[in-house]
């Protein structure tokens, strides 16, 4: 019985060890996935975090500054808020970011302000609840990161989404863009929604935000690329000016003084005005004055 009993127990120990080794395996590749998220991704997820959670207060130097223009810049700035997440952030482990994710500091839906960044010709698919895309023919082809890589389409497009409730029973597009809208002319810093938390899945509403990205033509006929896949896309940074800052945030390397700039107490009455520009109009820049 002795004999029995001391030959189970190494062989129960190897079992041990080998079901160490199973479980352990895929736990230290899962941690080395984790590793380029921990290094890239964790300083943007505390910061979005600590924006969400307590506002803007602390953090004016990370604000930009909705439908200004920073310094020399081509585009104005889309949103009011912390630019939360930037071109192709890692926002997961192995699924890179498309464009920028602007976090309100308001904290509530369907009241900071979302504007086109240039002047061009606005999308609205039928079935498009919080999305809109803008095509820019007019846009400079000489601009530097467009001379590098020219897109297929010989235009760019910028896209602005998540303009619609949690639920996304309510959009908070703008009306003069009801859904089936093509190619209606918008000017840069015209109105065009507000941000809200629409993802796509009632189940799993994302923070307050905007996202802006742009997005690269695929045919002279106005076809555009599949936004969400970073090759098809542009850095935003040189379009609107926006740099990384010591900490890595990135924000606007000066402001562009703007006599269509408004202030904080008139911004959202300035952008309720603007939703009733009659259709090709130039409505009313409007955003919220960046600090002299």
């Amino acid at each position: 019985m002795a004999s029995d009993h001391g030959s189970r127990a190494p062989r129960y120990r190897r079992a041990i060890i080998g079901l160490a080794v199973l479980i352990g395996v895929p736990a230290v590749v899962l941690a080395l996935r984790l590793v380029p998220w921990a290094r890239t991704g964790a300083p943007q997820h505390a910061r979005v975090i600590d924006w969400v959670r307590n506002g803007p207060g602390g953090h004016g130097a990370w604000r930009v500054y909705g439908g200004n223009r920073c310094t020399g810049a081509p585009m104005r700035i889309p949103s009011d808020g912390f630019i939360g997440y930037g071109w192709n952030d890692e926002i997961h482990p192995g699924r890179h970011h498309s464009g920028f994710d602007i976090f309100s500091p308001d904290g509530q839906e369907n009241v900071t302000p979302v504007f086109a960044a240039f002047d061009g010709l606005l999308t609205r698919e039928a079935d498009w609840r919080s999305a809109v895309i803008i095509r820019h023919p007019a846009f400079p082809a000489d601009f530097a990161p467009l001379a590098r890589r020219p897109p297929a389409g010989g235009v760019i497009w910028t896209y602005y989404a998540h303009m619609a409730s949690a639920d996304g029973a309510t959009s908070f597009i703008a009306p003069a863009f009801p859904p089936g809208t093509y190619d209606r002319p918008v000017r840069a810093g015209e109105m065009l929604g507000h941000q809200g938390t629409w993802s796509g899945d009632p189940a799993k509403p994302v923070g307050l935000h905007l996202h802006f990205s742009i997005v690269e033509g695929v045919d002279a006929g106005g076809g555009y690329a599949n936004e969400t896949a970073p090759a098809n896309t542009y850095d935003p940074a040189p379009f609107l000016g926006v740099v990384r800052d010591g900490d890595g945030v990135l924000v606007c390397g000066a402001w562009e003084p703007d006599g269509d700039a408004v202030g904080d107490a008139v911004r959202h009455a300035a952008s309720a005005t603007s939703t009733a520009a009659a259709p090709g109009a130039s409505a009313p820049t409007a955003g919220s004055q960046p600090p002299p």
